[in-house]
């Protein structure tokens, strides 16, 4: 079984890839990791500073 790493994606990103990254570690549709990251973008802004973390701290990642 192959090994799951949470990483960037190259080719599923509207800003930087976290989103898309996310959605495939979890293999769920990007679209509905995106609307949650505005819900909380939109939440007293506490999703601004978790997602530019994560640009800063996630890999970049390989995708085919």
């Amino acid at each position: 079984m192959a090994e799951r790493r949470l990483t960037l994606s190259k080719s599923d990103r509207v800003i930087a890839g976290v989103c898309g990254g996310i959605a495939r570690y979890l293999k769920v549709d990007p679209t509905l990791v995106r609307i949650v990251a505005v819900f909380f973008f939109l939440a007293a802004g506490s999703g601004i500073l978790a997602y530019i973390i994560a640009w800063i701290m996630m890999p970049s990642g390989n995708d085919i």
